[in-house]
């Protein structure tokens, strides 16, 4: 497909997922082998919470370090303390699949503690993850266990774009074993006109001084790559609610973002 035409396509589908949403903060989306934003609409350089997006950075330091082994390897229990708030899933012994499928708070956790703060911090300034900011709320010492939710954590959708762009092309300091075992278990879904797609979601809700967070504004990510043959657009997502939904708010901009993607293949 030629740039020009794939560029009409690109703006289509965009209009398509974002175009009128009243949350939308920035869509982008860009050609990895060309290394060219095809499209991009919003406010897309400032940093918020990367939420569970950010357990795609974790998988490949899990399965670089060695404490992931494969996509079954290890199934950890869940523990009385852990956080349970995902319902009966994050309940069940976890694998990396179930971990990635799921999005399960406590096996991000089980992650950052066996690499240990300055592990992951050197991983995340490796990759270029936002401010790579590790260290929690401020006077917590809980880095380890929650500085991706609405804490010191913080990336931009330019940058979560570069990001996804150095996994598609295996550009970023970790081994092959590690960004293929990470795209097994990305992989969200083949299309039947042979788009697979790879991506995470991420919710997360602002929070004031004392740590109250405001569940009418939360926080939508949808982030990843989508390749058929030899073509692959990485993209991103970003919304904002403006009132209280009981679906999270970044299942739904996956959904919509999904549904509009077969445009792509005409």
């Amino acid at each position: 497909m030629a740039v020009r035409k794939l560029g009409m396509v690109v703006s289509l589908w965009v209009g398509m997922v974002g175009g009128v949403e009243a949350g939308h903060i920035c869509t982008l989306i860009s050609d990895v082998n060309m290394s060219a934003i095809l499209y991009q609409r919003g406010e897309c350089s400032a940093r918020v919470s990367p939420a569970s997006t950010f357990k795609l950075a974790l998988s490949l330091m899990g399965f670089d370090s060695g404490f992931l082994h494969d996509r079954h390897s290890p199934a950890l229990a869940y523990k009385p303390g852990d956080p349970d708030w995902g319902g009966p899933n994050w309940l069940q012994p976890t694998d990396p699949e179930r971990w990635i499928k799921y999005s399960v708070v406590w096996y991000s956790q089980r992650v950052t503690h066996a690499l240990g703060i300055a592990q992951v911090e050197h991983y995340a300034r490796l990759f270029g993850f936002g401010n790579a900011d590790l260290s929690g709320d401020p006077g917590a010492s809980n880095g380890l266990d929650r500085s991706w939710i609405s804490s010191s954590l913080k990336i931009s959708p330019l940058e979560q774009l570069h990001f996804q762009e150095k996994i598609a092309r295996r550009e970023l300091p970790v081994s092959e074993r590690a960004f293929t075992l990470t795209s097994r278990i990305s992989l969200l879904e083949t299309h039947p006109d042979g788009w697979e797609i790879h991506g995470k979601t991420g919710t997360t809700y602002p929070r004031d001084t004392s740590g109250v967070s405001d569940e009418s504004r939360g926080y939508g990510w949808f982030v990843g790559y989508a390749t058929r043959g030899s073509r692959t657009l990485a993209f991103v997502q970003l919304e904002q609610d403006e009132k209280p939904n009981r679906v999270p708010t970044g299942l739904r901009v996956r959904d919509r973002f999904i549904s509009t993607l077969s445009t792509l293949a005409q």
